[in-house]
């Protein structure tokens, strides 16, 4: 997995980077240490705008589309992202359901914070949990999976070049999954959470690895109303 820099530290027992100055420089660093090994241009890159949001996530100077992408979700169907999620606020991260640690945490915490919500404020916003190892991540893998987190959250899996080129347009890195000597998989892939404003359908609220649950506590509400950031 890629961790970023408030994740790094909290595993080797640093204390958390506090400030407008740290956030900038963790955005910075998940963000854009993202280069192509094939030689062709680099993902986007992101740029923390000065913090005068209601939101307590990382507000984002540039409002990226949302990506085009046509994958399988976990009822085996035909999944348009752009057409199925218009006009809806959404959570989009990319990641694998036999990750060790960033992501069931990142999807635990989105999930106890769902559940925090109006039944009415709930079905406003979609979760999209977008797999970075689609040969193993089945339909029906990770449905259940995403079960245990959220019944209504949108897993999907397919094609990886597909996945990687959406995940690049918006400045998050993911590498092909790598088999380990002991067997178990290994997929390298940026651990950032977009939010999506159902206004325009472009992210404008990022969230990095390490998120605190009560901050997507705080956030779920505004984004639910299409509060703009």
């Amino acid at each position: 997995m890629i961790w970023s820099v408030s994740t790094l530290l909290r595993r080797s027992g640093t204390t958390r980077l506090v400030g407008a100055a740290a956030v900038a420089l963790a955005a910075a660093l998940t963000l854009t240490a993202c280069g192509s090994s094939g030689g062709g241009p680099g993902p986007a890159k992101v740029v923390q705008q000065k913090q005068d949001s209601p939101y307590q996530g990382t507000k984002l100077s540039k409002n990226f589309e949302k990506p085009d992408l046509q994958l399988t979700d976990t009822s085996g169907q035909p999944y348009d992202l752009r057409q199925q999620t218009n006009g809806k606020a959404t959570l989009l991260f990319f990641g694998y359901t036999s990750c060790p640690d960033v992501c069931p945490t990142t999807m635990g915490d989105i999930g106890v914070a769902m559940k925090a919500l109006s039944a009415e404020d709930r079905k406003k916003i979609n979760v999209v949990f977008v797999s970075t190892d689609p040969q193993r991540d089945t339909p029906k893998v990770l449905r259940t999976w995403l079960d245990s987190m959220g019944s209504d959250f949108i897993g999907l899996t397919g094609d990886l070049a597909k996945v990687k080129t959406a995940a690049k347009s918006l400045g998050i890195m993911i590498e092909d999954p790598v088999v380990n000597p002991d067997g178990t998989v290994t997929s390298t892939h940026g651990a950032q959470v977009l939010a999506f404003l159902p206004s325009d359908d472009k992210a404008h609220v990022l969230y990095l690895s390490g998120t605190e649950e009560k901050t997507y506590e705080h956030d779920l509400p505004l984004l639910a109303k299409g509060v703009a950031a």
